[in-house]
């Protein structure tokens, strides 16, 4: 079991079982944080595999969070529910509570992935240079715990250090660290772990999702993935942040759009901080 299938792992509360919801104890790992506060979209997918289960199905096709406060690393517990079974899409709701409030609200569409290659795609892989020739994500100076069990290689012509670029574009190269191949839920990791697009902007600081979608298009093939993300709107202490994945055939396999909060100053003459990853 790769490192990530484990710490999203769900354990079934024992009793008597109802046909339309089900609970289940988690617990957050403190590795998987940004500056103490477990990854967006590592606890979206605990939410997804939650979501799936309680419908009988395999495969998230769409996921949309409303991440209402930020839960802290430890014990968790996961309250999922059917909305409807179909033959072809299922919807489920699963929520996320600690200490007795809700952390987390999601709706779940989920089936089956298509095994066939898309009929037609207009977005192709962005052309980047190979892994080795990006600029690897390091903590520097914040704390970074998720950069612990994922490699994140930067697009030099996106990397907001050391100085930024001005267009809120950010291009990088995902793999998990224990060497795992990436699977279905791995996409959903991965669309939220690259470093906010408007550090490009000189906006630096805390940037915490307040609604994150995501719409999973395929399962991915071994290798690594590679991500792009923009910003259309900066404004009034909001943001958004568009997000594509591509697999290593240069299949687009995740499509995700989130709105969030910057929580800092500009500071146009400043370098850009080490801080990699979306909270």
């Amino acid at each position: 079991m790769s490192d990530f299938a484990d710490v999203t792992a769900l354990r079934a509360r024992a009793g008597e079982p109802y046909p339309d919801r089900a609970e289940y104890d988690v617990d957050l790992h403190p590795g998987w944080a940004i500056r103490g506060k477990p990854n967006g979209g590592y606890l979206l997918a605990m939410l997804a595999r939650a979501g799936c289960l309680v419908v009988g199905t395999r495969d998230p096709l769409a996921v949309s969070a409303h991440y209402l406060r930020a839960p802290n690393p430890g014990p968790a517990e996961i309250r999922a529910q059917v909305i409807r079974r179909g033959r072809r899409v299922s919807t489920s709701r699963a929520s996320m509570w600690q200490g007795g409030k809700v952390c987390i609200e999601t709706l779940i569409s989920s089936g089956r992935l298509p095994e066939a290659p898309a009929e037609w795609s207009g977005r192709p892989a962005p052309a980047m240079p190979a892994p080795e020739d990006c600029v690897e994500a390091t903590a520097g100076a914040f704390t970074v715990e998720l950069l612990d069990h994922i490699e994140l290689r930067i697009d030099p012509a996106t990397a907001p250090k050391p100085r930024p670029t001005g267009t809120p574009v950010v291009r990088f190269w995902f793999r998990l660290r224990d060497g795992a191949e990436p699977d279905v839920l791995t996409t959903l990791l991965a669309v939220d772990s690259g470093p906010p697009t408007i550090f490009n902007l000189a906006r630096y600081g805390w940037a915490p999702t307040v609604e994150l979608t995501v719409l999973v298009r395929g399962a991915p093939a071994p290798g690594w993935m590679r991500c792009e993300s923009h910003a259309t709107l900066l404004g009034g202490g909001w943001f958004d942040e568009e997000a594509a994945l591509w697999d290593s055939t240069g299949a687009l396999v995740a499509q995700a759009r989130q709105l969030a909060l910057t929580t800092s100053e500009q500071r146009p003459d400043g370098p850009a901080p080490d801080n990699p990853a979306n909270p």
